[in-house]
């Protein structure tokens, strides 16, 4: 089979950390994004600004942790799997990632990413009124909790793979 030239997992190894950067450093910025709704019920702010800062958190989730962060550490995972001696489940810390990896692309799908546009969506509909909505705070407090959550799973991935614990120790081969 095939394998990379040095050259080539070089550039493979500079894609994957800029995908990693987008993915974590994106997951940082909707945090801190959400963090910054706190007093926005208060003094001359408007729904719409509520609504704007919903709808710049999802722009961002889009467009920086989906598309280039999520989505090309997995394309970028791939290509490692398969073009270099890495392969996919060789070592115990490669599988960790791999479950980490799918594991929150799923979770970001099924239930972060369904989270967010109802936030958002109510937010449009409701203006400041939102604030005070019991489903809204339900769904607000669930996207903030389990967003960081999956942030601070993201960053231990990251250390695991500087780290690479479990190594030289062959699991399902």
């Amino acid at each position: 089979m095939y394998k990379l030239s040095a050259t080539g997992l070089k550039w493979l190894k500079g894609l994957h950390l800029l995908a990693v950067a987008c993915w974590v450093g994106g997951g940082v910025a909707l945090c801190l994004l959400s963090m910054g709704k706190d007093g926005l019920g208060e003094g001359a702010f408007g729904g719409g600004a509520l609504y704007g800062v919903n709808r710049a958190i999802h722009v961002v989730d889009m467009g920086v942790v989906v598309a280039m962060g999520a989505m090309s550490c997995l394309a970028t995972g791939l290509v490692y799997g398969l073009f270099t001696r890495w392969g996919f489940f060789e070592q115990g810390w490669m599988i960790f990632k791999w479950i980490v990896t799918v594991g929150c692309i799923l979770f970001g799908t099924f239930y972060l990413g369904e989270w967010e546009v109802a936030v958002m969506d109510m937010s449009r509909d409701m203006g400041l009124a939102a604030l005070a909505d019991a489903g809204y705070q339900r769904l607000e407090r669930l996207y903030a909790v389990f967003g960081r959550i999956q942030v601070g799973l993201l960053v231990v991935t990251l250390f695991v793979s500087v780290f690479k614990p479990w190594r030289g120790k062959k699991t399902l081969s």
